[in-house]
């Protein structure tokens, strides 16, 4: 049996840049452990699984060569383009591991809009020569006003400040020894960023993923994007709503935009968004036979 995959590339509107995300259709056709076959065969950051769904609109499933994952912004906006790229401007809800999410499609900017699960934090409390060995790159080099911190609007993700966006620019991880340093959460991913501009909110980043996941480093990350807004929402913003331009992908040679808006609420639980364009690359077949 052939399973047809569509490669969308995610947060850009050329093809080869962004984040590429293998978006299968027909996801209820396989089995879980067809679904992880396919996503391992492909070898994308993430592949993402359209089935039907009895709580909402439709369900996404997501999942990295080595595991499934609740939520991905950039298979989502994948996703998303290829269901309606040709059907107009949509509103619907998504079934998701990180929970029932809304999500827009403006068929005018050829835009997705997705809001993420409410933000989750945890401190770190490992050791910061460690972590930053594992980076390759020094402590001195860390943001002295900001702290490092798990988040999460729908899976894991070490928030990592620097000071300034050339030190993302040196690093090279070591993500095998990442387990050992995250004690707090052994299987998040790491991303560290820049502020580029604190007023104008741009922001740089890099994201590299956990081991157990199977790839190394993710072009442009939607989800942790959306994070990180919240994150600096906590500790650097005291308006009301803020908005943001991640900028990533320069280091794999596959650039691409995630725009974050996040609104503080009274409660302090924040509403995060993000916001980006795509592209359909190309379709091609995978023999699950052979998986």
């Amino acid at each position: 049996m052939k399973c047809t995959v569509l490669r969308v590339d995610a947060f850009t509107n050329i093809p080869g840049q962004g984040n590429p995300a293998g978006v299968v259709l027909d996801g209820d056709r396989y089995t879980d452990k067809e679904m992880q076959s396919i996503a391992k065969n492909i070898g994308y950051n993430e592949t993402v699984f359209v089935c039907k769904s009895q709580i909402a609109d439709i369900r996404l499933r997501y999942f990295t060569p080595g595991h499934e994952t609740p939520l991905c912004g950039h298979a989502t906006v994948g996703a998303i383009f290829a269901l309606y790229k040709n059907d107009g401007s949509q509103k619907i809800n998504i079934e998701t591991g990180a929970g029932i999410l809304p999500v827009q499609f403006n068929d005018e900017k050829k835009q997705i809009t997705m809001r993420q699960a409410e933000p989750k934090f945890i401190a770190f409390q490992g050791d910061k020569q460690a972590l930053c060995n594992s980076l390759g790159i020094k402590e001195s080099d860390l943001h002295q006003e900001l702290p490092v911190e798990y988040g999460n609007t729908g899976s894991w993700t070490l928030l990592v400040p620097v000071k300034n966006k050339q030190i993302l620019d040196i690093m090279k991880p070591a993500t095998e020894k990442f387990p050992e340093i995250l004690k707090e959460v052994p299987h998040s991913s790491i991303h560290p960023f820049s502020i580029d501009s604190k007023e104008e909110g741009i922001l740089s980043a890099r994201h590299f993923s956990s081991p157990y996941s199977g790839t190394k480093e993710d072009s442009v990350t939607g989800t942790a994007s959306g994070v990180m807004g919240a994150y600096l929402m906590n500790y650097l913003y005291i308006s009301g709503e803020k908005n943001f331009l991640v900028q990533q992908g320069r280091h794999l040679q596959k650039e691409g935009t995630v725009v974050v808006n996040v609104i503080r609420k009274e409660n302090e639980k924040h509403e995060v968004y993000i916001s980006g364009n795509a592209c359909l690359n190309e379709s091609f077949s995978v023999e699950t036979a052979d998986l």
